[in-house]
């Protein structure tokens, strides 16, 4: 059974807040857990002390057992000292444009090049 360490999303509509639950990796996003270790609440200012509250013992422990944390996860346990803080990615690859795009602009470039050489 793999174990994750994951958000589970609750609040209302535009009003996220966040459990922070160790899970089974098949199971759904907002359901079945196996025990809450802490929240997150996005809406309040960053250095306010109910942002994010972790239960670090019980998170110890499960660390110690083998759950993986998720990326988010991991960034706020990288935070509380409890792992090594994540290598942050210093681009998305999501923005970088498509291969075709690339093409059509490099044709475009040389193009406007070759009217400018005239």
């Amino acid at each position: 059974m793999s174990v994750k360490i994951r958000l589970s999303r609750g609040g209302a509509k535009k009003r996220p807040f966040y459990s922070i639950v160790i899970a089974d990796a098949r199971s759904p996003r907002d359901g079945r857990f196996i025990e809450r270790v802490g929240t997150y609440n996005p809406m309040v200012e960053r250095d306010h002390p109910e942002r994010l509250v972790l239960k670090t013992e019980r998170l110890k422990h499960w660390l110690a057992v083998g759950a993986e944390p998720t990326d988010r996860v991991a960034r706020f346990l990288g935070d509380a000292d409890l792992i090594a803080k994540p290598a942050q990615r210093e681009t998305p690859t999501k923005s970088t444009p498509g291969t075709k795009s690339t093409e059509r602009a490099k044709a475009r470039a040389a193009k406007a090049g070759e009217a400018a050489a005239e």
